[in-house]
């Protein structure tokens, strides 16, 4: 089961949420809180796999909560949930620690999605704001930059991250075992200074490495 916690100032956002989650069999939502520092405090006594975590509510805000827990030892994965498109919320998220930036109208199979994706590690934002954000980024480039000492195998697997694919994927694409490509993916983190696949992503089409 993968244990989710919810932080939303609005009851009836976890009631909804709550019950799209738990239709799911692999699903359990263990607690929820209006506010960042309840959802600190439950986060560090309940100990789930995944946090959704909303921007704005009174007191610590999202990103400041998402900070907090982030830096606990064995921290959960959180990702953010918001109604606000915006890059600087995008950025600031991630910069936190965030695995995830979810827009609330994206629907239930992206909440379900999302929530999947970051219990295996994985990252996963709206698309809306990917194509958005890739676009910019590959507007932006004119030249690929060093690869950071990367292997070729290494940018091979950071170019499949670009494109979407998960572990499984890049794994049987390759014909490598799964481990193996989640070696490479720490190894890529560690080299480039990325916290998630999300960096990694951007950093390949910075990098010239996917277009």
């Amino acid at each position: 089961m993968i244990r989710v916690f919810l932080a939303d100032d609005q009851e009836m956002v976890r009631a909804g949420f709550t019950m799209v989650l738990e239709a799911e069999g692999d699903i359990e939502v263990v607690g929820t809180a209006g506010s960042g520092e309840d959802a600190v405090s439950a986060t560090k006594q309940l100990r789930p796999d995944v946090v959704l975590m909303d921007i704005r509510m009174p007191g610590m805000n999202g990103l400041d909560a998402t900070r907090v827990i982030t830096s606990i030892p064995h921290a959960p994965r959180v990702v953010v949930v918001t109604t606000f498109d915006s890059d600087e919320y995008l950025r600031s998220a991630l910069q936190a620690g965030a695995s995830g930036f979810l827009l609330k109208d994206a629907g239930p199979r992206l909440l379900v999605e999302a929530v999947r994706a970051a219990a295996k590690g994985d990252a996963l934002v709206s698309p809306s704001i990917t194509v958005r954000l890739l676009g910019e980024i590959a507007s932006a480039t004119t030249a690929p930059t060093e690869h950071h000492g990367l292997s070729d195998r290494e940018v091979e697997i950071a170019a499949a991250i670009a494109r979407g694919g998960t572990n499984e994927e890049i794994a049987a694409d390759l014909f490598v075992s799964l481990s193996t490509v989640k070696t490479h993916a720490r190894n890529i983190s560690v080299k480039i200074g990325a916290r998630n696949r999300v960096e990694i992503a951007a950093w390949a089409w910075r990098a010239g490495v996917v277009s």
